[in-house]
């Protein structure tokens, strides 16, 4: 699968997620789904992309951080939180 196939999971995840901000670890399990052989680190590296074209964004929960659709739910800047790139 390429690369284009799992930026199209990633947003269908996001968009159809009960929940508007969520962990990793459950939007690789969404891709996985879709598509059983992708990795971990192609759907990081997929995300990150995301979040670098503005498509998606970080929001820190203090612990841990979350990915969220830009747009739905509360906003980096609504929130106050700085967002920006992933350190993990």
């Amino acid at each position: 699968m390429g690369k284009e196939e799992v930026r199209e999971a990633i947003i269908n995840y996001a968009t159809k997620s009960a929940k508007s901000k969520f962990y990793f670890k459950d939007m690789l399990e969404g891709v996985k789904k879709v598509i059983p052989t992708t990795g971990a680190s192609e759907v990081k590296s997929v995300a990150s992309a995301l979040v670098m074209e503005g498509v998606m964004e970080l929001f820190s929960t203090g612990s841990s951080t979350m990915y969220g659709l830009k747009g739905r739910g509360i906003s980096v800047e609504k929130s106050g939180d700085a967002g920006g790139t992933q350190n993990d």
